[in-house]
């Protein structure tokens, strides 16, 4: 069973299964209610075209609605995140909630045997553990956000796109003359779509004295110092180490070199602006993380050298794991990092294999 989204990739990955020889049907999930009159969401376009995929394919199209469980496992938690003053990553809770959870229980009930997606990752059998492996297109790899999987999806799921890179993917669609082959990719949150973050957020988070969630309401930015030098709308619509969208700037008695959010003082609703790009706030070297999941066996081995990135598409970065315990991890970097951020998720890696990963909680 394909998860087919509508997209060029799902496309293909169900295309390529059907080449190997596998009996193929294929599942479109619709995943969100709000707004769709406004056109954010593209879901009726996206089911038109993946339906049409289908339909060239010869393969049956089923579909499903999981919204609810979507603001239940998913959005739920993307608010409350925000509402503490972090950022979230809704995508890797997407992929262990919904499309590796909802989708898998239902197409197992459905008679598949195994389901299949369009990420750009690699499944491989190790003595009877599975092992999540990078993509082999680097600048494609969605390992990151898969990191969270466990050995139960990952014994399921396979991914018929790991092995080639995305021109391949856009060539093989347009040699089959499917309507998507030029199509976007998708971007913005996870099945919601591209929309303006500021206004989309107020809809959900409330922004008045007294209300629960402080970075919703409006403070000053200041200096590291402490001299005040603007005012923002809500600390959840900056994060650490934004330069645009700021509105500061052309100050008198400072240099004209942009301006960087370098830290949050949630206590006071004060976002921290400094005129360096790796300002010493913003640089740290040991990270605080919530427990780690691990996709395989767990290793008590301490310290474990591995490598880790703290946002997707960043270069592997050499570190240890030098203290782990039920309430969470300690990591060194051989190297100061840039702009580590509470609430995004910090993956580990050893060579081409993913370990598993964790929710940033500090750093210093």
């Amino acid at each position: 069973m394909v998860g087919l989204s509508g997209g060029v990739d799902s496309a293909v990955a169900a295309k390529l299964l059907l080449e190997q020889g596998h009996e193929v049907e294929a599942l479109f999930m619709k995943n969100w209610e709000e707004d769709d009159e406004a056109g954010y969401c593209s879901a009726e376009e996206d089911l038109a075209d993946a339906q049409s995929v289908a339909d060239q394919l010869g393969i049956r199209l089923h579909s499903v609605n999981f919204s609810h469980e979507y603001w239940e496992r998913v959005f739920r938690h993307f608010l409350d995140e925000y509402g503490a003053g972090r950022t979230p990553n809704p995508d890797i809770l997407c992929n262990k909630e919904i499309k590796f959870r909802a989708f898998l229980e239902h197409a197992l009930e459905l008679g598949a045997d195994t389901i299949a997606t369009g990420h750009y990752a690699r499944v491989r059998e190790v003595d009877e553990q599975f092992q999540l492996l990078k993509g082999l297109d680097r600048n494609k790899d969605q390992s990151y956000f898969l990191h969270q999987l466990n050995q139960k999806q990952l014994r399921y799921a396979r991914f018929p796109l790991g092995e080639i890179e995305k021109g391949e993917v856009r060539a093989i669609a347009e040699a089959a003359g499917f309507c998507n082959a030029n199509k976007k990719d998708s971007t913005g949150i996870c099945f919601i779509g591209e929309r303006d973050f500021r206004t989309f957020l107020s809809q959900y988070l409330p922004a008045q004295p007294g209300d629960q969630y402080l970075p919703a309401q409006p403070g000053e930015i200041e200096t590291p110092e402490g001299e005040v030098i603007g005012h923002h709308q809500g600390l959840m619509y900056h994060t650490l180490g934004q330069r645009k969208g700021l509105g500061i700037g052309g100050l008198a008695d400072y240099s004209e070199e942009p301006w960087y959010a370098v830290a949050k003082d949630l206590e006071r609703n004060v976002l921290i602006a400094g005129q360096e790009k790796n300002h010493p706030l913003l640089m740290s070297q040991q990270v605080q993380c919530e427990p780690i999941h691990w996709i395989g066996d767990e290793t008590s081995s301490l310290p474990l050298q591995c490598t880790a990135q703290h946002r997707y598409r960043q270069a592997d970065q050499a570190c240890s794991i030098t203290q782990m315990d039920t309430t969470g991890a300690v990591v060194n970097f051989k190297q100061p990092q840039r702009a580590v951020t509470p609430g995004q998720s910090m993956v580990f890696f050893q060579g081409e294999q993913c370990l598993g990963g964790a929710v940033i909680k500090s750093f210093a």
